[in-house]
């Protein structure tokens, strides 16, 4: 039931995953090489309830190399927050979620649902929905010994012949996985087509322990959408924040008056641009951050006047200066467009 009060907002509701209490608004989803802690601090800023961290290899981790260390760094500002690990061996994730207590995880994830080949090749990610046994070890393992409420990243299934998200999010709960995470697509559809929605609400219906739903939700209104078709707990964003880390804001406003935000202007998100770019420089040195910053920057300048030319530009970007300059030209051309 939603309660609103005297201004006619509703009061933001919450669902717990394990004793964790996290607004049902949308968390950020976990990204390989886009989620890094800039990303997740930015998004944390415009309302994000949720984040999950970069896949952290189970592997690395036991051997202890100080890369996959790094992943595991959780800031107090980013908080609840999760780690998510990756693996098809059932004693080394174990061992990894016992080694995360470190880190004080609000809850560690186990990704069954990265297609990459590189992931899936070595028999973990969405490979692991075609061996359900060896998942169950591997969630049961994660369960024995982490310190915090385990959750599980899934997808649809491995092909349109093969979608058992229903009975393989069963078998999780019945291992103690306290939320599970369904992507709507299938490992062979990677990023392409529909997320099919029904599948999400199919799992749901099935299992007593939370649900979050994940895919095609890029506005606020396909965030309310996806809590009104499938039932889900949480609704999780990912490809939906690139360049756009506002629309968990846009989220939040929709869900609590009904209201939609307007799009920033060209001037607020090319600053918002240049803010991240200077953050991911601060964690990782400008050299390396610049890099890093490029594909953002062609993120966020998706749509203004003569994107074209300046994505070419960021793709090639060596320093924060010249990303400045940029964005100078950008608001420059998006100027003269408006006096046209």
């Amino acid at each position: 039931m939603m309660i609103k009060n005297k201004k006619g907002r509703t009061a933001i509701q919450t669902v717990k995953i394990g004793t964790i209490a996290i607004e049902k608004t949308a968390c950020l989803a976990p990204m390989a090489s886009v989620a890094d802690r800039a990303y997740r601090e930015i998004c944390k800023e415009s309302g994000a309830a949720y984040l999950v961290s970069e896949m952290i290899s189970a592997k690395g981790l036991t051997y202890g190399d100080k890369k996959t260390r790094v992943l595991c760094e959780i800031a107090a500002e980013e908080r609840p927050m999760a780690l998510q690990l990756f693996g098809e061996d059932p004693d080394c994730v174990g061992r990894a979620a016992a080694m995360l207590g470190e880190f004080q995880p609000d809850a560690i994830d186990l990704n069954m649902g990265c297609p990459v080949p590189k992931i899936t090749g070595q028999g973990s990610g969405s490979a692991l929905m075609k061996n359900p046994a060896l998942a169950e070890k591997i969630a049961r393992a994660a369960v024995l010994h982490a310190a915090c409420p385990v959750t599980v990243k899934i997808r649809a299934g491995w092909d349109e012949q093969q979608k058992n998200a229903v009975e393989f999010a069963k078998m999780l709960e019945q291992c103690g996985v306290s939320a599970v995470a369904v992507h709507g697509r299938t490992k062979t559809q990677m990023y392409s087509g529909r997320a099919d929605w029904e599948i999400i609400r199919a799992v749901k219906q099935a299992v007593r322990i939370p649900v979050i739903g994940n895919g095609d939700v890029g506005t606020a209104q396909d965030c309310a959408a996806m809590y009104a078709q499938t039932g889900c707990d949480l609704v999780m964003i990912g490809r939906g924040s690139y360049g756009r880390p506002w629309v968990f804001s846009q989220v939040r406003e929709f869900l609590q008056s009904g209201r939609i935000l307007p799009e920033p202007d060209y001037k607020e998100r090319l600053a918002g641009m240049l803010r991240h770019a200077e953050r991911i420089c601060l964690y990782n040195g400008e050299s390396k951050g610049i890099r890093e910053a490029r594909k953002h920057a062609m993120w966020y300048i998706k749509g203004m006047p003569g994107a074209a030319a300046f994505r070419n530009r960021a793709a090639t970007l060596n320093s924060l200066d010249e990303l400045r300059q940029m964005a100078e030209e950008i608001l420059c051309a998006a100027n003269r467009r408006g006096r046209e």
